[in-house]
């Protein structure tokens, strides 16, 4: 029987990830198992996190010792660091074999900070060498205040997934800030080879904040609905293939430098209505990453296959974006405010954590 997962990469080009973490899937040897089942890499974030810690009681014998002699802000970085080295350690032969392109575990830098980009290096780079890991990536999100701490990171020779992007203008962006990250990077003697990055393009919640208003438009607006999301993704794959193209990057790859790849991200189909591999079929492509909660993994191991061809992603999303502008649909707006809400999601994750974290403070 054909494993999906491992076909996934190996015929289509496209690493199967996963977006979950947690001390139990560690001390179990889930994340070995999940590894021998074809996933690549590994991605957290705060609301990961603060499903992981402060919905169990796994972490509390270790938190109960940290706090008594470090606040709990501390204690949380240092429990999550902990675990993303252990699941780091768990993928190192991926990425040995891999030569550094995948078998990757990635750790947001803290949410609040994502308007400050001098905090956010200042983050980056403590976290890099608390893990000290070399198949490590840190997350920083591509906001107007991102985007200079991704190049900056980069040129430190610190992996970096950027994560929170949901439009083409920001993406655009993001690459350009990648390509500088890397230049300087050379310049300062790093081996480019060891320097890898992914764009984390998130998919589903753009279907879930259009559907609604598209759902009030004549017809030919109403059957774009479930269809924007994929084909924004669609039409990244294709910027990304352009750019990575031009004469400026390929003479930075002759040195060694890897391209950043496109990330699907938030690929669980959120409504009941549709597919539950919408977000996974129609996007594999050769040169991606697609991560995905357990649930998603398990089904495509079950169900998925590929539906859509790469070389027909440009003439598709163009069609798509066609019918939404006459539909009088603004995609670029849509896409702000969902950075926006994006971003304060994942601030009030992390408030969130903190407070159960106080809460448990207490009563251990």
């Amino acid at each position: 029987m054909v494993n999906r997962l491992v076909e996934m990469y190996e015929k289509y080009g496209q690493s199967p990830w996963i977006d979950n973490l947690s001390r139990a899937w560690i001390n179990s040897g889930r994340i070995t198992e999940l590894k021998d089942l074809g996933i690549r890499g590994l991605t957290s974030n705060p609301t990961i996190f603060a499903n992981a810690i402060a919905k169990s009681d796994d972490y509390d014998k270790e938190f109960l010792e940290l706090i008594k002699t470090t606040d709990t802000k501390t204690a949380y970085w240092q429990m999550a660091c902990e675990d993303v080295a252990s699941a780091a350690d768990s993928l190192s032969e991926i990425y040995s074999n891999s030569k550094g392109t995948d078998g990757f575990v990635s750790i947001e830098v803290d949410p609040e900070l994502a308007h400050d980009t001098n905090g956010t290096i200042s983050a980056a780079k403590s976290l890099w060498d608390k893990i000290a890991k070399e198949n490590l990536m840190i997350k920083v999100p591509a906001t107007r205040e991102g985007l200079p701490a991704i190049t900056e990171v980069l040129s430190m020779g610190i992996s970096v997934n950027v994560t929170l992007i949901f439009g083409l203008e920001r993406y655009r962006e993001v690459m350009e800030a990648h390509i500088a990250g890397i230049s300087q990077a050379r310049q300062a003697g790093h081996k480019l080879s060891g320097i890898s990055s992914v764009a984390s393009f998130f998919v589903s919640r753009v279907d879930t904040k259009l559907d609604p208003i598209l759902s009030n438009l004549p017809n030919e607006g109403k059957a774009l609905a479930g269809k924007v999301a994929v084909a924004q993704a669609q039409a990244a794959y294709v910027l990304n293939q352009k750019r990575y193209s031009q004469k400026d990057w390929m003479e930075l790859a002759q040195s060694g430098a890897l391209v950043q790849r496109p990330l699907w991200a938030s690929t669980s189909t959120k409504n009941p209505n549709y597919p539950d591999l919408l977000y996974v079929e129609n996007l594999i492509a050769p040169g991606t990453v697609n991560t995905m909660p357990e649930a998603t993994v398990l089904a495509y191991l079950d169900h998925g296959r590929p539906v859509a061809n790469p070389d027909d992603f440009e003439e598709h999303s163009a069609a798509i974006f066609s019918k939404l502008k006459d539909a009088g649909v603004d995609l670029s707006k849509a896409s702000e405010e969902l950075e926006a809400e994006g971003v304060a999601s994942f601030a009030n994750s992390f408030k969130e954590l903190l407070a159960a974290l106080e809460t448990k403070r207490s009563s251990l």
